[in-house]
């Protein structure tokens, strides 16, 4: 194995780990928000629980997809974070399911930015894993 094919594989298990962790965090900000209180709240509650769970389904797949597939976990990754603080923005400005929440609620603020810096990440694996594979593939033949 080459350096540059190293740093490549290096880069890419960094960006995985680093998408993981930020749908980990965003699924154990949800589920405590669930267990303190949210579960309360018609449809809010268990979407909430099915955002912890599915967070942590993601988080594991990003890590564990064979790496032809980790720029699809990451796009993936991206969308369920991007779906997730829209779903805060929503709420906070016009209400979601007849409940208005605010940015002011607690961890509303560090979610978005869990989220964001998540969805910033998982495009940036995307990226990378495209980008490398460019860079791998066999040079085209010459007429």
């Amino acid at each position: 194995m080459t350096a540059g094919k190293c740093s490549w594989r290096g880069v890419t298990i960094a960006l995985r780990v680093a998408v993981a962790a930020a749908l980990g965090a965003s699924a154990a900000i949800h589920v405590h928000l669930w267990d303190t209180g949210y579960r309360r709240i018609a449809t809010i509650g268990p979407l909430f629980l099915l955002q912890a769970v599915s967070g942590m389904v993601l988080a594991l797949a990003v890590l564990t997809v064979p790496r032809r597939w980790s720029g699809l976990a990451g796009l993936a990754g991206a969308g369920f974070l991007v779906s997730t603080a829209a779903g805060i923005v929503l709420s906070a400005e016009i209400g979601l399911f007849g409940f208005k929440d605010s940015y002011s609620a607690p961890w509303a603020q560090t979610s978005l930015i869990v989220e964001g810096v998540g969805a910033l990440l998982g495009l940036a694996l995307a990226g990378w894993t495209y980008r490398a594979r460019l860079s791998s593939a066999p040079a085209p033949m010459p007429a």
